[in-house]
């Protein structure tokens, strides 16, 4: 199975050491904006083809599997390329810029019959399965609410970005919302079914920003706080609250509260406890297996790939469709509701996810 790689950072961090176990895929070519990212990344992997220009990589080459980690307003047209070149592929989120873009990309993938994957990695996560199983048997009874809280400090101080730095521009598709609110939506998605209304913004705390080298002066656009409540069609309500602009680091707390138990998890450690109504919390945390295989970095993005990417190589191999993880279909729902937190924050009311399609 060929493989080609669009973009260098995130793929030096997971994909390709999730690849390397991975028995079936041959990491053929990996392109980068600059040459000199691209290069080094393929030498460390010993990928044999370095380029500069993604379109060029995809002519050059037959890839079975293209593998999209680029920023944000990239995705869609280098998707669309990657599939009329043959491949299926896996993009990285948020999906895509807007969900007319997302929708251009499922539609592309349904006519061509190729399989294809967001990469959601936190559903291959064992926690998260876990939650997962104890909504889906009952043991939380009716789910109630839900609450998600990522607090952090890395974009606080206004010289944190260097100028330009495309997650600080909402025309480039950054911001916190789509970095980290694309997860969390689609965990609620996942765990609980389909959103029905949203409510929520996604303003720019720190816009007055100085280039951390230099100091010169630029205007961030993309949001560094979001922050949005949802009604799932479940009837359980979820709120969610995101901000890179705190003064100190405070991780990801995640609370599901049920009628009959309530489960906490928390980035900082990733100890998941389970309390019984009337009882009290213990631990039930899952080790993930795949931590401890050789190469593959630490922390839970880097290694749910391993389990996302067996899984994905596996479906095309085996020419069966996705037995887990998200799909474009679960990329244009996600977006869906991304959007309708922007269009709450500007229109000042509740939204309907599908009304963010409207015209398209």
């Amino acid at each position: 199975m060929k493989v080609g790689i669009i973009g260098a950072s995130f793929a030096k961090a997971a994909f390709l050491p999730a690849l390397r176990h991975v028995p079936a895929a041959e990491v053929v070519a990996l392109a980068s904006a600059r040459m000199e990212s691209a290069q080094a990344a393929a030498s460390a992997f010993d990928v044999p083809h370095a380029y500069d220009d993604w379109e060029a990589m995809l002519s050059a080459h037959d890839l079975d599997l293209v593998c999209i980690a680029t920023p944000t307003f990239l995705h869609a047209p280098q998707t669309l390329a990657a599939i009329e070149a043959g491949a299926h592929v896996l993009c990285d989120k948020p999906t895509a810029m807007n969900a007319g873009e997302a929708a251009d990309m499922l539609a592309a993938a349904e006519a061509s019959d190729r399989i294809h994957m967001l990469d959601h990695e936190l559903r291959f996560n064992p926690n998260r399965m876990r939650v997962a199983g104890l909504i889906a048997d009952g043991s939380l009874g009716e789910i109630r609410h839900v609450d998600i809280s990522n607090v952090g400090k890395t974009w606080g101080d206004p010289a944190s970005r260097p100028k330009g730095d495309w997650w600080s521009l909402a025309e480039k598709g950054g911001g916190r919302l789509g970095a980290n609110g694309s997860h969390q939506v689609d965990l609620l998605r996942w765990w609980l079914g389909d959103v029905t209304w949203v409510t929520g913004a996604a303003p720019v705390m720190v816009p007055d920003r100085r280039d951390r080298d230099s100091g010169e002066p630029w205007t961030a656009t993309a949001d560094d706080v979001a922050y949005f409540t949802a009604e799932m069609a479940s009837g359980a309500i979820a709120q969610v609250f995101m901000s890179g602009v705190a003064a100190h680091n405070m991780g990801n707390a995640t609370r599901v509260f049920g009628s009959e138990g309530t489960v906490t998890l928390n980035n900082n450690d990733e100890r998941l406890f389970f309390a019984r109504a009337g009882g009290e919390f213990e631990e039930i945390t899952v080790a993930d297996p795949n931590a401890e295989l050789p190469g593959v970095n630490a922390g839970i993005w880097n290694v749910s790939v391993v389990a996302l990417m067996r899984e994905l190589c596996g479906a095309i191999q085996e020419g069966r469709a996705l037995q887990h993880g998200a799909t474009f279909a679960d990329g244009l729902a996600n977006q869906m509701v991304l959007d309708a937190v922007k269009m709450s924050g500007a229109e000042r009311r509740w939204i309907r996810p599908e009304e963010t399609q409207a015209g398209v």
